[in-house]
């Protein structure tokens, strides 16, 4: 008891009250909380701790290094044929730093996204994550269920946020000063999602690559499917994606000043595959007409047929090929390495109903319009934030300019939309900045730069040891946090290139539409040696 009340002292009143006021944890199984059961409610000790995969689940989870926690799991069922599975972590009162952050999910998995649990709960934060209501990662979870369909589109992080916040209130006897969500891919959805539908739920709002476009999004890899097997063969190998890529670079890479590998603004290159066409008698180290058209088309993205409209961007110049480490290693994971479009699962059991489904009769306009109306739940593109600005809600959008998975031109037409519905550039910079990353790929890796902070896959940490002292310019939780709690508005944040799990080069991200470009004076490997433009 005295060793307890000597920290809580040194930890300061605030903390003290808090402290004084907490729970046992094992208490909290007790809870009442309308379609809410708290399943289990144990103390974890510092040290390892070792999640268990739900039963049937192949998946493997990391161990995680932990500070002492009481974890709390649960299940909610908001509606029926609705079970929507959670855990909440919970800091020992006296290591709370009085907020919530909601981590994010990938894909379409179904399970608690561990290692973002434990890199927020290291950080101080009561962390909390779903399993959006299913198990596992295939999209026949919804067959029979529709309602499934909802909680991963939408339901199961606006469920989560609430029974975190009753718990935490039971826990430690007040509620979280502030809370935060921070989501990559269906993460970066999960937070758009939460913005625009849920806008009391969070204060600030962290969301990377986020696939919210989700139907157009599966559209598109459609399109680029039937483009790179226009005759049912694939015509784009992987010496010709080689051969792109290096076309590009020689045609863009020295645009910033520096010829470093990386395009600081791809959509400022205005490379035409056509050029790389083989001239008479050439065959090798050149470009067949189908091929140049198949390249043009992949960059292009899907534009409706009757109307004209862009469905959604094209895949960024430079993305062709992503080395550098990442999950994503460019055109080969969607578009030409599978030997069927990616993702028809969600168009023969969502959309149609029927398993027999033939893609090939895809319709650009009449499917994706069906597609829209039917499918609207799992669709963040709602570019009214009015009511999340008007209760001084703050979001950060970021996405990688290499991004094979989301096109990164996405992330702005959704900006710009954001602009068009808030009154303007500068309304909106009051509440929302966007940061393109040169060189990202999806989330993470890639030859480039990766900025701290963000969700990084829902079973692998951020490691916050790669900057010597997180801060508001190195760490965009850390910048959200300045921007929530005092006012202070984000603007050019540091990015690094690691080698060896440091950082190798550095470089300055401009809040959007600013571009980083190099001085020409001292190195190009340090950030403060380029300025936003």
């Amino acid at each position: 008891m005295h060793v307890f009340r000597w920290g809580c002292l040194t930890a300061g009143i605030a903390i003290c009250a808090v402290a004084a006021s907490a729970q046992k944890c094992s208490t909290l199984t007790s809870l009442k909380l309308e379609h809410i059961e708290i399943t289990s409610a144990e103390d974890v000790p510092p040290g390892r701790f070792q999640a268990q995969a739900q039963p049937g689940s192949h998946h493997v989870i990391p161990p995680a290094q932990v500070k002492a926690f009481c974890r709390v799991v649960g299940v909610s069922r908001p509606v029926p044929d609705s079970v929507i599975g959670f855990e909440v972590w919970l800091p020992r009162p006296e290591a709370w730093n009085k907020r919530l952050e909601g981590v994010g999910n990938g894909a379409y998995a179904g399970r608690i996204s561990y290692g973002a649990l434990e890199n927020a709960l290291n950080e101080g934060y009561a962390a909390a994550s779903t399993d959006t209501g299913h198990h596992g990662s295939e999209l026949s979870f919804a067959v029979g269920h529709p309602e499934a369909i909802s909680d991963w589109g939408e339901r199961s992080t606006h469920e989560t946020a609430q029974v975190a916040r009753k718990v935490i209130r039971a826990y430690y006897g007040v509620g979280p000063e502030h809370a935060y969500f921070n989501g990559c891919s269906t993460g970066g959805m999960q937070a758009l999602s939460e913005a625009q539908r849920y806008p009391e739920d969070y204060d600030g709002i962290l969301a990377g690559d986020a696939g919210n476009n989700r139907v157009h999004l599966n559209a598109g890899f459609l399109w680029d499917f039937e483009a790179a097997h226009p005759n049912g063969s694939l015509v784009l190998d992987d010496a010709a994606l080689q051969l792109v890529h290096h076309a590009v670079l020689e045609a863009c890479d020295a645009a910033d000043g520096v010829k470093d590998g990386v395009l600081e603004n791809p959509q400022a290159c205005r490379f035409d595959p056509r050029t790389l066409e083989c001239k008479a008698g050439e065959t090798a180290g050149c470009l067949t007409p189908i091929q140049a058209e198949a390249v043009t088309k992949i960059y292009s993205g899907p534009r409706n047929p009757r109307t004209g409209e862009q469905i959604i961007g094209g895949y960024s110049p430079g993305s062709e090929i992503v080395t550098g480490g990442g999950d994503y290693q460019g055109w080969n994971n969607f578009i030409t390495g599978p030997k069927e479009p990616a993702r028809l699962d969600f168009w023969k059991l969502w959309v149609f109903h029927d398993p027999a489904w033939d893609w090939h009769h895809f319709d650009f306009d009449r499917d994706v319009t069906l597609a829209d109306r039917e499918m609207n739940m799992v669709n963040a593109v709602n570019p009214d934030l009015g009511h999340f600005a008007a209760r001084g809600g703050k979001l950060l959008v970021y996405h990688g300019w290499v991004d094979p998975v989301g096109p990164p031109s996405d992330a702005i037409a959704y900006f710009r939309g954001v602009e068009n519905a808030s009154g303007g550039a500068e309304r909106v910079r009051s509440f929302l900045r966007l940061y393109m990353v040169p060189g990202m790929s999806h989330c993470t890796g890639g030859p480039g730069y990766e900025l701290a902070g963000g969700a990084r896959g829902v079973d692998n940490p951020n490691d916050m040891t790669k900057w010597p002292s997180p801060d508001a310019e190195h760490d965009m939780l850390w910048a959200l946090d300045a921007w929530v709690r005092h006012g202070k508005p984000p603007e050019a944040l540091i990015a690094a290139h690691y080698g060896d799990g440091k950082p190798t080069r550095t470089i300055k991200v401009c809040p959007f539409p600013q571009v980083a470009r190099w001085t020409g004076e001292e190195s190009s490997a340090s950030a403060e040696n380029w300025i936003c433009r």
